[in-house]
């Protein structure tokens, strides 16, 4: 019987109000924690760690040297996982994994899971390279392998693991009932932006970086304003804001758009949105569309985010090469035929609740155990 929770290094990299972190969040919220419990392993320079929350669920947060700092970075995991005794280390930060899973490898932990959660584009080709050379070496230091969405997992393991069921894939599942919606938060989120009830909210959410593709969202804004009264929503921050500040003055349409920042409560917002775009270059997944379908809200997204992400119908894939004219007539044709509702049963159905997911991680954590016939050490 076993009396200690199993202690997960989860190799986070740098925390800065992310998608991943997000997600694992997620899990960590709901997982059974007197059978598991979390370390959350964080570079020293990230920017937005819930300390006190996860100290409160019962785990830790070790910071580590910046794993640009190669040596330093190696050598303080190697000591970290021999002085812990892991059992389990779990790194979610893609094609980097091969540095904390080396580490674990030389200090003898027995399951090291590398855990993807993108893929890539042709226009980062500089770090195709380098993520090219990191994918060969994961495969050597890995023990078994996660990925957010079939598509990851392929890109990272290759077709024929997927083909053999060797990849596991864990759903960016969220709390749905915390994303149905709400016609009282709606009329609240506008009201406090004195924005009107026949104007439209064009929403973005996503960290501010070149992947995420905010300056198509710009121009896609721009065609749009151009004969209809829209309001944008930048949801997040990033190295690129000051990049998209200044585009967004540049075409004066600076009293049309609201840079909200980081938000706690992005829920409260995709309530008051009428659509989300999200014209990534790539996405391992895309959870913000998850979130943004529980409230059945519009979303027109790049072919670069997995089709696994479309539940309902109002859901439409556009190619970047499309334009932004033809974006712009995309998101209006959606709005115009749109009606809001509760789809919290519907993202349940499809894998997307993690009062359920959550229950396959704890079963798969202890199904490695077992193999391994780690359980009663």
């Amino acid at each position: 019987m076993q009396e200690e929770p199993i202690v997960v290094a989860q190799i986070m990299g740098k925390w800065v109000g992310g998608g991943v972190e997000a997600v694992i969040m997620n899990y960590y919220r709901h997982i059974d924690r007197a059978k598991i419990q979390f370390d959350f392993i964080c570079d020293a320079d990230s920017t937005c760690i819930p300390y006190d929350e996860i100290k409160e669920l019962g785990g830790n947060v070790i910071l580590c040297p910046p794993y640009q700092k190669v040596f330093k970075y190696q050598k303080f995991l190697i000591n970290l996982f021999k002085e812990k005794k892991y059992k389990i280390v779990h790194s979610n930060i893609n094609t980097l994994s091969v540095f904390p899973l080396r580490a674990a490898k030389k200090a003898g932990v027995p399951i090291r899971i590398a855990h993807n959660h993108a893929t890539t584009s042709r226009k980062e080709w500089k770090r195709n390279i380098l993520k090219k050379i990191f994918k060969r070496f994961i495969k050597f230091y890995s023990t078994d392998y996660m990925a957010c969405s079939i598509k990851a997992g392929k890109w990272m393991f290759g077709n024929k693991n997927i083909i053999q069921n060797k990849v596991f894939i864990l759903n960016n599942a969220i709390d749905v009932q915390l994303f149905k919606y709400n016609e009282v938060v709606r009329n609240k989120i506008r009201k406090e932006y004195e924005i009107k009830d026949n104007q439209i909210i064009i929403g973005h959410v996503g960290r501010m970086m070149q992947t995420k593709n905010q300056e198509f969202v710009i121009k896609v804004f721009y065609e749009l304003v151009k004969e209809n009264d829209c309001i944008l929503m930048l949801a997040g921050d990033g190295p690129d804001k000051e990049k998209i500040i200044n585009q967004v003055d540049g075409l004066n349409l600076s009293s049309k758009v609201i840079f909200l920042g980081q938000k706690n409560n992005i829920a409260d917002y995709y309530e008051a949105f009428d659509v989300l775009i999200l014209p990534s270059l790539y996405e391992g997944f895309g959870m913000v569309t998850i979130e943004a379908q529980c409230s059945n809200l519009p979303c027109v997204v790049s072919t670069g985010v997995p089709f696994e992400t479309k539940i309902n119908e109002n859901y439409l894939f556009c190619d970047l090469s499309c334009g932004e004219k033809s974006w712009a007539k995309s998101i209006l044709s959606l709005i115009k035929l749109n009606r809001r509702s509760d789809k919290t049963k519907r993202i349940t159905e499809f894998g997307f609740d993690v009062n359920i997911e959550s229950k396959k991680l704890e079963n798969k954590y202890f199904q490695l155990l077992e193999e391994k016939k780690l359980c009663q050490e």
